[in-house]
Order: C-alpha cells, then sequence, then structure tokens
C-alpha cells in the first residue's frame, strides 16, 4: 500500500491560515523570502523524503549499524539519504546567508523537515543535531570557534553531538565525573566517558564536533562547576585541512527498541593522554549554555514525536480507506459487500482520536517555532520579549506533550491495523516503536513535568504562566464572535480548572515537603498540555468556521468541518480529564509519595 507521508492541505492550513507565516517576510531577515520559496523549500524536503527515505526505512529498521571493534558500519543509503538532505541545504535552513544557510524561518524549516523526519525518524538526527551544535557555538563561541566548526558543520563537512550523559550521572549533570585539565597551550585534555551519545560516531561526514560538559579540576561541585568543551573527534588544522586523530575512542553502540538509523553511542575520552579540548564561553557556565542546545533539542524531540504520530495517522487512514472488512451493525443481509473499515464508529473513533493528537501535538510544535521567530526577529523588544517568554515557558509542554501522546496515537494505527498492524510488511509498528524514544530523551517527562511546576511556573513573577493564560483567553473571545460559544465555554471551565490547582500547588510547595508537592507533577504536566493542546484546537475551529461561513467547495468544506470535529472530540472526551487530575492535584494525592521501596 502506498500512503502519503502527510497531509499537505493541512500544513498548508497551519502554516498560512493558523499561524500567517507569510507575514514573516515584511521583516528584514526573511524580505528575500516569499510564499513561493517557502513552499518551495517544503516541495524539497518531500520530493527527498519520498525518493530516499521513505524506500529505505524499513531496511534502516531491520539493519542497525554495527561496530567490529575498530569502526562503525550502517547501510550505504543512509550516507545517500542524508547526504541529499545535506546538499539541499536541510542541515543550515535557519542559519545565516553568511554561513551558507538559507536563512529559513524556523517555522518553514519545521514544515519542511516534517516529511524528511515523518519518513526517515530519528536517522535525520544527524542533520538536527548538527545543527542544533553549529547554533550553540554561534550564540556562544568566539569568532574564530566560529570559523573553525560552524562553518563545516553548516556545510555538511562535520556533524555534529552533544555529549552530556554519563554511566554514573544520567540526568542528575551534578554528578559527572568527566575531567578537563588545562594545557600549556589554552587548551584542555578530557578525560571521561560519556553514554547514549546519538550520533557519536559513523563514517557519514568527515569529523563530528562533540560538545563536552566537564569539570576543570578544582571548580566548584554540582552544576556550577560544569564548564562546556569542543572536542572533535578528528583534530583541525589551522588551515581548516583535518589532522591527526583526537583521544577520543568508540567504546560500543546501544542497540535501540527503535529509531535505528541513529547510532547511539558510548564515548571514552581521554584513554591515552587525554582528548584535546577547547573551552566554550567561560568556565564553569557550561550548563547553561548547553540548556541553548538543550532546549532546541527538546522541541526538536516534539517535533519528532508529532510527526511520527502524523504519519502513523496518515498510513492508518489510508488503510482504512482501503480496505474491506465486515458490515454495518444495521445491516442483516449477508449476502452484501462488505465496508470499508473506515464506515465501522469504533475504527472512526481511533482516526478521530489519532487526528486530535497528532494535529494538535504538531499545531503545538509550529506554534513553538513561531514564538522562535518572533522571539529573533519581531518589529518590537516588547513583541521578542513576549514570545521569549512564552516559548520558555511553554518548552517543556512542547517535548513532552506529542511525546506522550504521539505513541498513543501509533498505537492507535496499529489497532486500526488488527493483525496487519502488529507485523513489519506495515510500517506502523515501527513507527510507534520509533516514537517510544521520545518520552526519554532530553529530559524524561518527570523531569520535564517538575521543571514545569517548580521552575517555571513561579519563574519571574510567574510571567510566562500569565502571559500563556492571557493568550488562551484572547482566543477565547474570539471564538465567542466567530459563533463557537460552547467550544469557548468548555476551554474557560478547563482553564478555572487550572488556575485553581495551580493556585492550590504553589500555597502548597510554601507550606508542605516539596516531593510530596511533586509527587503527582506529571498529572499536572498532562493537565496543563491537555488545556495548551485544547486552546490550539479551537484557534483551529475559530480558523476553520470562518472559512466555512465562505461556502467553499465540497472539499475543502470536508476539511474544515473535520477540523472542526476534531476539535469537538478533544473538548468533549479530552478536557473532563482534568476533574480527575485536579482532584488528585489539590489533595495532595500521596499514593505515590507514601508507597515505600519494601512494599513492592
Amino acid at each position: 500500500m502506498t500512503a502519503a507521508i502527510l497531509s499537505e492541505r493541512d500544513i498548508q492550513f497551519m502554516l498560512y491560515e493558523l499561524f500567517d507565516a507569510e507575514s514573516l517576510i515584511e521583516r528584514s531577515r526573511y524580505e528575500d523570502h516569499s510564499k513561493e520559496t517557502f513552499n518551495a523549500a517544503i516541495n524539497t524536503a518531500q520530493q527527498i523524503a519520498a525518493k530516499y527515505f521513505v524506500p529505505i526505512r524499513k531496511k534502516v529498521d531491520e539493519q542497525q549499524p554495527t561496530f567490529d571493534g575498530k569502526k562503525v558500519t550502517m547501510i550505504p543509503e543512509i550516507k545517500v539519504a542524508v547526504d541529499a538532505a545535506i546538499e539541499a541545504g536541510f542541515v543550515s535552513s535557519t542559519a545565516d546567508y553568511d554561513y551558507g544557510g538559507m536563512q529559513l524561518p524556523l517555522m518553514i524549516s519545521t514544515a519542511a523537515n516534517a516529511y524528511l523526519s515523518a519518513a526517515g525518524s530519528t536517522t535525520m538526527g544527524y542533520i538536527a543535531l548538527t545543527s542544533a551544535n553549529a547554533s550553540l557555538i554561534e550564540n556562544h563561541g568566539s569568532p574564530e570557534q566560529i570559523e573553525k566548526w560552524v562553518k563545516p558543520m553548516r556545510s555538511g563537512r562535520f556533524a555534529g553531538t552533544m555529549a552530556m550523559t554519563e554511566p554514573s550521572a544520567g540526568s542528575g549533570l551534578a554528578d559527572l565525573l568527566t575531567t578537563a585539565v588545562p594545557a600549556e597551550d589554552g587548551t584542555y585534555r578530557i578525560s571521561g566517558s560519556k553514554i547514549f551519545i546519538s550520533g557519536g560516531d559513523h563514517d557519514l561526514n568527515d569529523n563530528i564536533v562533540h560538545l563536552v560538559l566537564a569539570r576543570i579540576k578544582g571548580a566548584p561541585a554540582g552544576v556550577k562547576g560544569i564548564s562546556l568543551f569542543i572536542v572533535p573527534k578528528v583534530l583541525v588544522n589551522d588551515d581548516g585541512s583535518l589532522g591527526e586523530r583526537n583521544d577520543v575512542a568508540l567504546a560500543g553502540l546501544f542497540h535501540k527498541m527503535g529509531g535505528r538509523g541513529h547510532t547511539s553511542t558510548a564515548l571514552s575520552f581521554g584513554e591515552k593522554d587525554g582528548a584535546v579540548g577547547y573551552l566554550l564561553g567561560e568556565a564553569n557556565r557550561g550548563l547553561s549554555y548547553m540548556f541553548h542546545m538543550m532546549n532546541e533539542a527538546r522541541i526538536m524531540v516534539g517535533t519528532n514525536a508529532a510527526c511520527t504520530a502524523l504519519v502513523g495517522y496518515q498510513y492508518s487512514l489510508d488503510y482504512a480507506r482501503e480496505r474491506f472488512q465486515g458490515r454495518l451493525p444495521s445491516c442483516k443481509d449477508p449476502l452484501s459487500p462488505p465496508v470499508s473499515i473506515i464506515e465501522h464508529a469504533d475504527v472512526r473513533r481511533m482516526l478521530l482520536t489519532q487526528k486530535a493528537y497528532s494535529e494538535g501535538a504538531f499545531a503545538l510544535c509550529l506554534f513553538g517555532a513561531k514564538l522562535a521567530d518572533d522571539r529573533h526577529t519581531a518589529n518590537s523588544d516588547e513583541e521578542r520579549q513576549k514570545a521569549n517568554t512564552l516559548l520558555d515557558f511553554l518548552t517543556p509542554i512542547i517535548k513532552s506533550w506529542p511525546s506522550e501522546y504521539g505513541p498513543k496515537s501509533n498505537d492507535l494505527a496499529i489497532q486500526i491495523l488488527g493483525g496487519h498492524g502488529y507485523i513489519n510488511e506495515h510500517p506502523v509498528e515501527m513507527f510507534y516503536r520509533d516514537n517510544r524514544l521520545n518520552p526519554i530523551h532530553e529530559g524524561t517527562t518527570g523531569i520535564q513535568s517538575m521543571d514545569l511546576l517548580a521552575r517555571k511556573l513561579p519563574m519571574n513573577q510567574m510571567a510566562g504562566y500569565r502571559a500563556c493564560l492571557a493568550e488562551i483567553q484572547h482566543d477565547i473571545e474570539a471564538a465567542k464572535l466567530a459563533g463557537l460559544s460552547k467550544a469557548a465555554e468548555q476551554l474557560s471551565v478547563a482553564v478555572a480548572i487550572l488556575t485553581k490547582t495551580t493556585d492550590h500547588l504553589l500555597g502548597s510547595m510554601m507550606e508542605k515537603p516539596i516531593d510530596l508537592v511533586l509527587a503527582n507533577s506529571v498529572k499536572y504536566l498532562d493537565m496543563f498540555g491537555h488545556v495548551v493542546i485544547a486552546w490550539l484546537w479551537l484557534r483551529q475551529g475559530v480558523v476553520a468556521q470562518a472559512a466555512l461561513n465562505a461556502e467553499p467547495h465540497q472539499t475543502e468544506q470536508d476539511f474544515y468541518r473535520g477540523k472542526l470535529q476534531a476539535m469537538t472530540y478533544f473538548l468533549n472526551f479530552e478536557l473532563p480529564l482534568l476533574e480527575a487530575w485536579s482532584t488528585n492535584l489539590i489533595n495532595l494525592d500521596a499514593t505515590f509519595y507514601d508507597m515505600e521501596n519494601s512494599w513492592f
């Protein structure tokens, strides 16, 4: 069965009707662009995805990279596909022209990369992490470091990674053991081990630039003593040519449940004399610098989760239209022809749930990209600061909601295909496995929930929280004027529940043990995430209703009615869950907190 990768109509709707991406060309950074150049970039990505990534996705899944003790080997088709994406400029689509970039808005780049991510899964991670690495050095490195490392990464000659996790530290970065010792020439010698380093070794590029968190000898304990270093796989001479191999060794590969095209590595730094590292920025400020890349990666994770949910939804939708089986309960004639399974109400239930989850998640990620564009290029300082505040607050939700509900969507795709969904002749089981990683990496859901409740919520006198609620209230009023009063009221009730719960938790954090208050933080993240997704569905509903009022042709009517029905589903079936979540949060339910180790 040949299925579309993504819905072209939906992407056009979100970009130009929901988020008005065309207005970005009025900003000086994007003045060379037009709607036509935006769509040309998206169409190029779509063509590369269809030509290079879709045909090999099964082979990539079945033939994982191997390590013979000396080098990594992977199927050659991966390099062909990745090179096609690099040559088309997608490693530097948002970068400055001076660095070989296309200077596209992140919102357009996100839409283009959605096709590559949906088709190539984490194989696109080689490019995405390289771009994020280059962005970090651009923002915090010296001109010499930008020239030496960023330009080769932006051209695709070098790849990039971030190396944080250690065998004994995991997400507890305060306990990392990797050390950095100053050398006489101003460089450092790095020694230590890092694990789960995505893209940590391969032969897709001439070199790999690792951004490594390490502690300079004598630095303060905890996160305050962490510095960030540029540590290349191969040293680079002053003229840009490659020198000798650095003291960075591949200790082994991890073999994952999904996302198998992207190597996951254990790296050893300094097995001999110490790996040569170059301090990035100031000493002991490494974690704050790394958060630049981590936050970009978190949004990337959420977007990958949304895209993987979307491609699974699209595949199961096409399958449900083409697969004939059974008859409706009202049909008593056994000789009547079977109907396509989309005619069965329960299949439509699962498809509508997928639509609500996947399109809602993707709208959230595009909204995050829009905020990132506004943060850098909006017309006034006030607008830029507002976007920055809102994006910073929403980042835990952008990372976690798609990551949690994307796999749920993929699970429903498997169910729609029935027995065919469980076998690898169809890709939906692979989509689920690929997506299951997303709730884990770049900060687990539990970590994101504590970040939201304990840090982002009270930050700057609750500026992010207040900005988010103000935006939601604005769209509630717009929905009332658009004739969607019932939907507006449903979201208003949900916001009231959220506000009441938030106020109670903030008070509890002042009076009760913080461990108890945070014990149910994931439910608070779920609650806030559901309100945000409901809000974005309401925004889509307002646009859809206005379009229907103009009486478009039948195909367009069907598209917009589908949007309204997905909105209705989310408001009717998902938002009521807030009541139960709120009750447990307000009561500071101690079920998890009181459970003791020995009781298991």
